[in-house]
């Protein structure tokens, strides 16, 4: 069995192709090395690891409720433009994306109501 020997050619660069991968390449270092050298460990404030938990579940609530507003807003957008063009199946739809929006924007409260807290 022969095993042929290939030759790999670099593929040509120009020069910007060149300045900009340079650029490219030295933008990448130096965030990961700001991420390497800045980074700071955070400690929970003060002993009680709860209100810890309890702030992240608020934040990771913020972002659904944000999520929903979006989903909500998309929905009417869509009603809309199904409204001028006279399309069933995207007023369906639409429908469908303003409902699912409003139900993940008030998913906190309507888990409340089902654990009953």
């Amino acid at each position: 069995m022969r095993f042929s020997k290939k030759n790999s050619n670099r593929l040509p660069m120009k020069g910007k192709v060149k300045t900009g991968f340079r650029v490219y390449c030295a933008v990448v270092i130096a965030v990961m090395l700001a991420v390497c050298c800045f980074s700071v460990t955070a400690f929970a404030a003060g002993n009680d690891a709860l209100s810890a938990i309890n702030n992240l579940s608020t934040f990771i609530f913020g972002l659904i409720r944000a999520i929903g507003l979006i989903l909500t807003g998309f929905g009417i957008v869509q009603i809309g433009l199904s409204l001028k063009s006279h399309d069933p199946s995207q007023r369906a739809n639409g429908f469908l994306t303003l409902a699912g929006g409003v139900i993940i924007t008030f998913a906190k409260e309507i888990l409340n109501l089902i654990i009953g807290s």
